[in-house]
């Protein structure tokens, strides 16, 4: 049986192999959907025996199967945004204290204690469903701030940046988790000088708006807030765990995580460090569900294990891992 303690406590390259390796096996035996996929390609718990050797499950499956490799009853089912008629992913989750750990566990290794901090969360997209993770994560944040003004903001723009700026100029750290287009709508309301403020965006335009190039955004966002860097947050529906960036579009991921680049033209091959690919993530919360996820992403990772997140596949549901779907 692997442990939460097992998973969170991991604390060498080693240790996280070897665990690794044992979820693998774990979930093989016990994920119908992943052992026939795993099968598909020849893959089985006996012959694979490293890192690179492990299948992984294209995210589009979250969309058309129930990717669980636990018998235990649904505790939380987490989905994702989608435009109208779009088949959206669904994530079954069985313990969602593992998640709850790995959010809390990883929040803490990148910005301490979330006591130290006033959240505040501009997320309109996500509020107005039903399902996100986000806003799972960023409502339980918030409670465990324990700051009287720590809260979500809809539409009430005016009332966000006069406690903004009130909270900024007491010295109050304050971290301001918003999505992309709300953040760029923010400051065309009120331009901003935040000395004690990190301004993290959680991507995405969602129709709102045009996409940008991350430098591009990061530019306008670092002169509307008054800031020197932009911190992001990478995750998704189908995950568990969550990487950082702390400026710079420079992700790292927490102990139990760790991102592989695979070849855009042969899933099965990964490519050099610095060079551009597909984004593989191993996230090893996720035990009951599925570790290994392909995603739709493009990205590059470099020597210390951080990565880049250089955008998405074209026709990603076609092209997104050149396998055949089960």
């Amino acid at each position: 049986m692997i442990s939460q303690e097992d998973i969170f406590q991991i604390s060498s390259k080693k240790e996280f192999e070897k665990i690794t390796l044992k979820v693998f096996r774990h979930q093989y035996d016990n994920n119908l959907v992943y052992q026939q996929f795993c099968n598909f390609l020849k893959k089985d718990k006996n012959n694979v025996k490293s890192l690179t050797e492990i299948p992984f499950l294209p995210i589009q499956f979250f969309k058309s199967h129930d990717v669980l490799s636990s018998s235990e009853l649904i505790q939380q089912t987490f989905t994702s945004s989608g435009t109208t008629g779009m088949q959206t992913s669904k994530h079954l989750v069985t313990d969602v204290s593992w998640y709850e750990m790995s959010y809390r566990l990883g929040f803490s290794e990148f910005y301490g204690n979330i006591e130290d901090y006033c959240v505040l969360a501009l997320l309109p997209s996500y509020l107005e469903r039903e399902g996100s993770s986000l806003i799972y994560m960023v409502e339980d944040l918030i409670q465990s701030s324990n700051h009287s003004a720590s809260g979500f903001y809809l539409n009430n723009y005016d009332e966000l940046i006069s406690k903004l700026i009130e909270l900024d100029n007491s010295g109050q750290n304050v971290i301001l988790i918003g999505v992309t287009y709300a953040l760029l709508d923010l400051i065309e309301k009120q331009k901003f000088q935040l000395k004690n403020t990190i301004i993290m965006e959680t991507g995405g335009m969602k129709g709102k708006r045009k996409e940008m190039i991350r430098e591009e955004l990061h530019t306008i966002l670092c002169n509307g807030f008054g800031v020197s860097k932009i911190h992001s947050e990478y995750g998704m529906t189908e995950l568990l765990s969550q990487a950082y960036s702390l400026g710079d579009g420079i992700f790292e991921c927490p102990p139990w995580m760790q991102i592989l680049i695979r070849d855009t033209e042969d899933a099965l091959t990964y490519v050099s460090e610095g060079k551009t690919g597909g984004i593989n993530v191993i996230d090893l919360a996720n035990i009951n569900s599925c570790s290994f996820i392909a995603t739709q992403d493009l990205g590059k990772k470099y020597p210390n294990h951080s990565f880049e997140v250089l955008g998405r596949f074209d026709h990603s549901d076609i092209r997104g891992c050149n396998l055949m779907v089960i």
